[in-house]
């Protein structure tokens, strides 16, 4: 019946352009010839960036360059009036470029406005959105006095890196804006232990790069798993690594499928990012090959230029922005190497180790193509403790729950150190890590620790004396090529 009316339609001339489309409709990263004549300029930055997106650069030096400025408005004006009524998803200030929604006919009319300079197919349209979990009530608070105690199960990760001495020291986050990317986070709006920055709108922004708009509880509780690793608070049942930081949440993963529309996604939520002056990106995602197959990276891709995503990470950290993303989880498969964007450069790559420090077996290795060191530091990501959507704490395993345990201790490091750039805090936590004497391409420099890094900034006033790490490592991986499915 649905397949007849349709028909019906089309010979009537009823439905509308878009409806009529010549072949499936795609999504489509078009590239821009320039920015000339753009009602946008560098000197009048306040139309396109918060005045915290300004601060930061100020902070740190930054200058605005013409790359920050947005898409010229009419050649987007000119894209939408191809026939076919092509759907502009997004823009991309960084490549000068928008995301666009049409099909083979009307994408061939594209690439002949002469303002275009090219482009590249990213993927299908997305898959619908699932219902959420129910979401159960969590767990009453209990009693107890010790930190380990308060910290319930999420102890051992939080000790791990220092971030108990960090919280002991005053700094939880405050002040601090992180930005999380991942593919959903239900019941991130119920939950007890995240109850509280709900309650203090420290929930500061919104956004759904996979079906638009701003409504995120929603779709895989992955993005639920990682954000309360970081601002999960409920003394006695759990404690994030920020807990006391301001958020924003971004869906850029489709779960669903696996294609470079998702890589889009992530440089459009980083321009978000940048856009309302976040501090810290925390991002457990990660892409090597894809449901297409000639989409797929291999090993020699891995140089921090070629993948989407990763020049967007790139793009992220010359704004003053720490990224921090999760090596990925092939270190026993046939590739075992990084994805992308953990392969950028100036970023954080988390590796994973377990409560005894050591290496986690399925912790990707580096380094990259052109020969970089990665990962760059590692945390706990054997067992860890993570909240579930349904309201309870369960273990996990994966470089994806290292990754924003790590990017809560950034937070709370930056917000102990105002005074150094994005790069400086790096190469602080670099430097005061356990094997930063001997970095290697299992851990990188291994586990950071809040105590020694702030101390080595402040010797003449030390917080304290910080507790001793086993040196942890192995022995630097094979280089051999392959390929593997995302992990997180």
């Amino acid at each position: 019946m649905k397949h007849t009316f349709r028909l019906a339609a089309l010979l009537l001339g009823l439905l509308p352009a878009a409806a009529q489309a010549q072949g499936p409709v795609r999504r489509h990263l078009i590239y821009f010839q320039d920015k000339n004549n753009s009602p946008y300029s560098v000197s009048q930055p306040q139309a396109f960036l918060s005045a915290r997106a300004l601060a930061r650069r100020a902070k740190q030096g930054i200058a605005l360059k013409p790359r920050d400025l947005p898409v010229n408005p009419a050649y987007v004006a000119q894209v939408r009036a191809v026939p076919g009524a092509p759907e502009v998803r997004y823009t991309s200030r960084w490549l000068n470029a928008a995301v666009v929604a049409c099909d083979s006919v009307t994408l061939a009319r594209i690439y002949q406005l002469p303002s275009v300079k090219g482009g590249q197919t990213l993927s299908n349209t997305p898959q619908p959105p699932r219902p959420a979990p129910a979401v159960q009530p969590s767990p009453a608070a209990k009693a107890g006095e010790t930190p380990r105690a308060t910290y319930g199960k999420a102890y051992a990760q939080a000790e791990t890196i220092g971030a108990v001495a960090m919280h002991a020291a005053g700094y939880r986050g405050e002040g601090m804006q992180i930005a999380v990317f991942d593919a959903g986070f239900p019941g991130a709006d119920q939950l007890g232990p995240l109850q509280l920055m709900q309650q203090q709108g420290r929930v500061a922004g919104t956004r759904n790069f996979v079906d638009g708009g701003r409504q995120v509880y929603q779709r895989n509780s992955h993005g639920t798993n990682c954000l309360g690793l970081i601002g999960g608070e409920l003394p006695g049942t759990y404690v994030g690594t920020a807990p006391h930081a301001t958020f924003h949440l971004c869906i850029t993963e489709d779960v669903g499928s696996e294609t470079p529309v998702e890589e889009a996604n992530w440089l459009a939520a980083a321009e978000y990012a940048d856009s309302v002056g976040v501090d810290v990106i925390s991002s457990s995602l990660g892409y090597n090959t894809f449901d297409r197959p000639a989409a797929s990276y291999t090993y020699a891709d891995l140089n921090g230029r070629t993948a989407i995503s990763s020049r967007a990470a790139l793009g992220a950290a010359r704004v003053g922005m720490v990224v921090v993303n999760s090596a990925g989880n092939d270190g026993s498969n046939a590739w075992h190497y990084i994805g992308v964007p953990a392969d950028a450069d100036s970023i954080i790559t988390v590796g994973a180790v377990d409560s005894l420090r050591q290496h986690a077996g399925f912790s990707s290795y580096g380094s990259t193509a052109d020969g970089r060191l990665k990962p760059t530091l590692s945390a706990m990501g054997v067992a860890s403790a993570v909240l579930s959507p349904a309201g309870t704490v369960v273990r996990g395993n994966g470089t994806s729950y290292a990754c924003p345990e790590l990017a809560g201790l950034v937070a709370g490091f930056w917000q102990a150190n105002p005074q150094l750039t994005a790069q400086e805090v790096i190469g602080a936590l670099c430097r005061s890590a356990s094997q930063a004497q001997h970095p290697d391409n299992t851990l990188g420099f291994g586990i950071p620790n809040f105590e020694a890094a702030y101390n080595l900034l402040h010797p003449n006033a030390p917080l304290g004396r910080p507790s001793a790490a086993p040196k942890a490592g192995s022995k630097a991986p094979p280089r051999r090529a392959g390929r593997a499915k995302q992990g997180s």
